[in-house]
């Protein structure tokens, strides 16, 4: 039997024979004394405990402050949530949805309304799967066999993205008895997921795990009314165009329907654009419109499409570009390693900013600075502007949720809007898109087509990216008297080419390799639709190129 040498952190090296399950490994090396072991890292390969050992390489333990055990994690307490309803609830369906308040929202639809009670029962059944130490068997089983147990399921969802599948092979997981599907890989035992909350939040739940910087405990619930309100309406919208998972989008594009749900999905988009103006219009006080969003949401497009629409209601909008007011290099704060915080809001020079905005509501022509990058100072060229009598002033930034960027304006002068990529489509009904996919997909294909970065950059920024957003956005999303989602039901399959050529560029050296597979193999779930397909002023446009709005 071939040996292969493994190389353990504390700087142990072993000679292990080819096959051995991982389990065993750490197991006789004495590698968890914990037991907190969820995924095994080889080299920048991750692998479930059960498999076997098919390569050399550093060895490594992944527990729950790695986000890759994190979601190893919360992908195995799912199944044994929807195990636990189903063991109480046989003919009910449950659906997981969507992020929610550092949690994971869900439904289970039954005969009689879901409630307090059914929460805490379904919990109990929880614990007791989980006091039991069942193994997750993660089993290869023919695609004629797979059909044959989720249609006994009744799982229409499992069937739609089965019949797009062209493997034969299919590998489910199995709990007791109760079989399901995963994208990802899972821990071995439900014994290691005791950490956990289950709460009822209408018409659902909540369900509650540790995050990778603090793995100890539950994160405090910190409710998001408005967040929560407008995933449920990109819920209805999805019942409108019938795709509520990838199936059934796959089933448009194959059925010649697709172009009518661009169509439909781009009309409710102009919608909601239009009522915002109204909204906006009713409050005859509001002369500031103000539009932050995380990376890659489509605010610029947004914001040039809300213009238009204020324009029907009798505005003249004049935008105004925060990045005119950063103060010059030198004065830039820095980050904890050192570097420039240009995303931290003291990198704007907000006594100016405000001056200026006082100064234009107030009817004055104000002279605005223009910053040169490749200097990186501000220079004055003589660009001025005044507000006119219907006049009213866009500010698109990641800042403009954050009060203390136009302190010195009254509130009812003011009219704030939260804009993302909040994803309702999933998988399938117990596999869910993450939003923060479906941004990162937006930004490669935008940094390669626009800015000629390749895939591995803007992976390798992605972290950084995060820990900005989080600091300076996330935080002050509810602050929004309005809140628009960006996403469109359809673009995965636009966007699926132009991100799977970039990320097939990036090598297995890198050390961002592993979450290029994970989004090659996720987009590969996909049926590709061609870009012309998309309408000139579509957000979409802002990644792929053809705006009618502005030029790469």
């Amino acid at each position: 039997m071939q040996k292969m040498k493994l190389f353990f952190i504390d700087g142990k090296e072993a000679l292990v024979e080819r096959g051995t399950l991982l389990k065993d490994i750490i197991d006789n090396y004495g590698l968890d004394k914990k037991r907190e072991a969820l995924l095994v890292k080889i080299d920048k390969d991750y692998f479930e405990l059960t498999a076997p050992l098919k390569k050399e390489g550093k060895f490594e333990i992944v527990k729950l402050d790695n986000s890759m055990g994190v979601k190893a994690y919360a992908r195995s307490l799912q199944f044994v949530l929807i195990k636990a309803v189903y063991d109480l609830f046989p003919e009910s369906k449950i659906t997981i949805e969507h992020s929610l308040s550092k949690g994971i929202f869900g439904e289970i639809h039954k005969e009689r309304a879901l409630d307090e009670k059914d929460i805490e029962n379904i919990k109990n059944r929880m614990k007791g799967i989980i006091e039991k130490d069942f193994p997750i068997k993660k089993i290869s089983v023919t695609k004629e066999k797979a059909v044959e147990i989720f249609k006994s399921y009744g799982m229409d969802d499992k069937l739609r993205l089965l019949s797009h599948i062209d493997n034969e092979e299919v590998k489910i997981y199995d709990i007791d008895g109760r079989y399901d599907y995963f994208y990802g890989p899972m821990v071995y035992s439900t014994g290691v997921l005791e950490k956990f909350d289950l709460i009822y939040y209408e018409p659902g739940f909540i369900l509650r795990f540790p995050e990778e910087k603090n793995p100890s405990s539950i994160p405090e619930f910190v409710e998001h009314k408005k967040l929560a309100k407008i995933f449920y309406e990109t819920e209805q919208w999805l019942n409108i165009l019938e795709v509520g998972d990838v199936g059934a989008l796959n089933d448009k594009v194959e059925n010649n329907n697709i172009f009518e749900l661009i169509r439909v999905a781009e009309a409710l988009h102009e919608k909601k654009i239009a009522y915002i103006a109204d909204t906006i219009n009713e409050k005859k006080e509001v002369k500031i419109v103000l539009i932050a969003g995380p990376s890659s949401s489509g605010k610029t497009t947004f914001a040039r499409r809300l213009a238009i629409q204020l324009k029907v209601n009798g505005y003249m909008p004049i935008a105004i570009s925060l990045d005119d007011y950063f103060v010059d290099r030198e004065s830039t704060p820095k980050d904890e390693y050192g570097e420039y915080d240009f995303e931290s809001i003291e990198a704007l020079d907000l006594a100016l900013f405000n001056q200026h905005l006082n100064e234009l509501l107030k009817g004055k022509e104000v002279s605005v600075p223009t910053f040169n990058f490749k200097e990186g100072k501000r220079e004055w060229l003589g660009n001025k502007i005044k507000m006119p009598e219907n006049g009213i002033l866009i500010i698109e930034g990641i800042h403009g949720l954050n009060n203390r960027l136009t302190e010195s304006i009254a509130s009812q002068n003011k009219f704030k809007i939260y804009i993302s990529a909040l994803t309702q489509l999933n998988i399938d009904n117990h596999n869910r898109i993450a939003t923060t996919d479906v941004r990162m997909i937006r930004r490669i294909v935008r940094d390669f087509l626009s800015r000629g970065y390749g895939g591995e950059s803007t992976l390798s920024m992605w972290p950084s990216i995060r820990r900005g957003e989080e600091r300076n956005i996330f935080v002050f999303q509810e602050e929004a008297d309005v809140m628009f989602n960006s996403t469109l039901v359809y673009e995965l399959c636009v966007l699926k080419k132009y991100a799977l050529a970039e990320l097939s560029k990036i090598p297995y050296d890198s050390a961002v390799y592993y979450e290029a597979w994970r989004l090659r193999s996720f987009l590969n779930f996909f049926k590709e639709v061609d870009a012309d397909m998309v309408p000139e002023n579509s957000i979409l446009r802002e990644f792929i190129g053809g705006s009618c709005f502005y030029k790469y």
